[in-house]
């Protein structure tokens, strides 16, 4: 079973990651798994922050006022 995506613990772990890599301490093996989950983790916030703004943009734009349904017609992740 897959964790559901959480923007915040996303972010968190980010700046986890960065405090990690940072340091430079890290042997070489890990700071390119660190380096390869947080790319993995930029591109999800990524997605989530567009999906988020999209949104935003129907909302704003809807004649008819605030449009309770999601943009792709998909629920969150």
């Amino acid at each position: 079973m897959t964790k559901k995506f959480v923007f915040e613990e996303a972010v968190a772990r980010l700046e986890e990651i960065v405090d990690l890599l940072s340091r430079g301490d890290a042997p070489l093996d890990e700071s390119l798994a660190l380096f390869e989950e947080g790319t993995g983790l930029i591109k999800k916030c990524g997605e989530a922050l567009d999906k988020a703004e999209q949104k935003v943009e129907l909302l704003i734009k809807s004649p008819d006022g605030p449009v309770t349904a999601p943009f792709d017609g998909e629920d969150e992740q």
